[in-house]
């Protein structure tokens, strides 16, 4: 199986599976200096962490993370990072019935007719779990991003058809922080938890929008034409797993726009540089960053197991059958999201920081001096 690594300086390999020994990231391409340390990493994976309200799967994992490699007395040293979360509390009993009977929604029926074997167990590798790695990788990329006083920031901004009004781009942080919705909306946050609890109730489940901000992105990061920043963005952005759609700025809403409604006029700031006075682009010209921040949405579907009998197949006997799916189960998914999408963005852009020579490929001790 291919299609495990990201990045084409900063590469980042995750591996393990849902019910596996462990589950984990070796980052390749990391400059050395970068000050790294255990709790660095810790704090981006709780989270995304299961077991953290009533909202998510009861899942008790804590979710501890090894360092094993790629560091010598906290930093980098250019070699590469490896880090580990062992598995410590899981019940495989539940998908013993489920090995022959695809669950709708999910990729038990493509992964297992494309390799003839599949590791059934929580979904394997094909589980939200395997996002750790991600995580992993993205906290790394955090690190360097520090240092550009680069902000990457993922708030829930729709679940079903309850939406989240506009605030202030610079205040998502820090209202959504303790907050088990992650929306920075208090009140739609408030009626979107009621909605994730009556689904939960049901033994069903709901999706709804994420979206990232990434703040103080410099220009010129992007290489058109197939390796526009945009491009490369949805890409690690449909690489998560239950994301439908992705838009970048005004996304699909520029399909109801005129030109002069979505053209982004400039203007010189206070400070000298130039500027848009609206944002419809999402930071992004011609693949290319324009300084403004930069905005990524993307769809996210409803947790596919749920509790409620569902048609499938036996595709050991070839015969329609019914399901009835156990364990313990996301009744949203969107909240654990955000820690996953803030980790896909801060890739993808370092990634490009060293493409274009923002930072240089072996070592950041002089970006650190000159910031």
């Amino acid at each position: 199986m291919s299609g495990n690594t990201t990045g084409k300086i900063f590469k980042v390999t995750t591996f393990g599976s849902s019910h596996g020994v462990a589950l984990g990231a070796v980052i390749d391409g990391c400059p050395a200096g970068i000050k790294l340390e255990r709790e660095d990493i810790q704090i981006e994976l709780n989270k995304r962490r299961p077991g953290t309200s009533d909202v998510t799967t009861s899942r008790g994992e804590q979710d501890q993370v090894q360092i094993l490699s790629g560091i010598f007395k906290g930093s980098t040293d250019g070699t590469p990072i490896a880090a580990v979360v062992y598995n410590r509390e899981f019940d495989s009993s539940a998908y013993e019935e489920l090995k022959n009977t695809p669950r709708p929604g999910h990729g038990d029926f493509t992964w297992k007719s494309k390799y003839n074997r599949y590791d059934y167990r929580g979904g394997g590798r094909g589980s939200g779990r395997v996002t750790i790695g991600h995580v992993i990788g993205g906290a790394v990329a955090r690190k360097i991003l520090e240092l550009l006083k680069i902000n990457v920031v993922a708030h829930v901004t729709q679940i079903g058809d309850i939406k989240a009004d506009t605030v202030n781009i610079n205040q998502i942080e820090s209202k959504i922080r303790n907050n088990p919705i992650r929306c920075a909306d208090h009140k739609a946050a408030q009626k979107m938890e009621k909605l994730i609890l009556e689904m939960k109730s049901k033994g069903d489940s709901i999706g709804g929008v994420v979206e990232t901000v990434a703040l103080n992105v410099p220009i010129g990061l992007g290489e058109p034409v197939f390796d526009k920043l945009d491009a490369d963005l949805a890409k690690a952005m449909m690489a998560i797993g239950s994301v439908k759609g992705v838009e970048i700025g005004a996304g699909f809403e520029a399909a109801h726009l005129t030109g002069y409604g979505s053209n982004d006029e400039f203007y010189v700031a206070a400070d000298g540089k130039i500027k848009t006075t609206t944002n419809q682009s999402g930071g992004i010209l011609g693949g290319i960053s324009n300084g403004m921040p930069l905005v990524v949405r993307i769809a996210v579907k409803p947790t596919p197991s749920i509790s409620q009998v569902q048609k499938t197949v036996d595709m050991g006997n070839i015969d329609d059958v019914e399901i009835e799916i156990e364990g313990r189960h996301d009744p949203c998914i969107c909240p654990r999201v955000t820690a996953v999408a803030e980790a896909a963005v801060a890739m993808v852009l370092v990634d490009h920081l060293l493409q274009g020579g923002f930072i240089h490929p072996s070592t950041v001790e002089n970006l650190e001096n000159n910031p």
